[in-house]
């Protein structure tokens, strides 16, 4: 029994080994599971995981790590005191799936406050006056309605993709052309003036 106390003295007066903890979270449905959180609470220190999953991170033999991200279920990882240098692990990460009671949202505190505020508006129908709708009028406000903001963009964005499709291209200006001035004296000879 005195050699079994001492064994476990020895243990405990050891220096911990650090170990190179390394490896992927990976959900089964999706793949791998980028930034989340692996944490070693007794040091205060912990990382993130990369795009893919990936994490590496210094540990000593023994210690508690936790694994967690938003919508996954916590885990924990205790590393071995028998372990190797360098420590590769894979973490199946669990979704946390809550669900919530359907909520309902009415202007009106009840259904039937609110049916009864529906059937005491007293409206007119609404006439469309026939003028409104005259084809020139309506293509004349088409033609002078200005742009607004998605326009606007759209119409920005299409400037400058143009710009860099061109921006590699020479420059040509259709009044040095000479084909275009065969076409243009050809068209006054037959008596075309566009």
């Amino acid at each position: 029994m005195a050699f079994m106390v001492i064994a476990s003295d020895s243990h405990a007066q050891q220096p911990k080994r650090v170990i190179q903890l390394s490896g992927v979270t990976m959900d089964t449905t999706t793949g791998p599971v980028p930034f989340v959180n692996i944490y070693v609470p007794a040091a205060g220190r912990g990382v993130k995981t990369n795009e893919v999953g990936f994490f590496s991170l210094p540990v000593l033999a023994g210690d508690s790590v936790v694994i967690s991200s938003v919508g996954y279920q916590r885990q924990y990882y205790v590393v071995p005191y028998d372990a190797a240098e360098y420590l590769t692990i894979f973490v199946s990460m669990v979704q946390d799936v809550t669900y919530l009671k359907e909520v309902e949202i009415l202007p009106y505190p009840t259904e039937e406050v609110f049916k009864e505020a529906v059937l005491a508006l007293n409206l007119p129908p609404e006439e469309i006056d026939k003028k409104n709708l005259n084809a020139e009028l309506l293509a004349l406000m088409l033609k002078t309605t200005p742009m607004n903001g998605p326009l606007n963009q759209r119409y920005s964005l299409n400037q400058w993709a143009a710009s860099q499709n061109d921006k590699f291209m020479p420059v040509t200006n259709p009044f040095l052309n000479p084909f275009n001035w065969v076409k243009f004296f050809n068209g006054l000879k037959k008596g075309n003036k566009k």
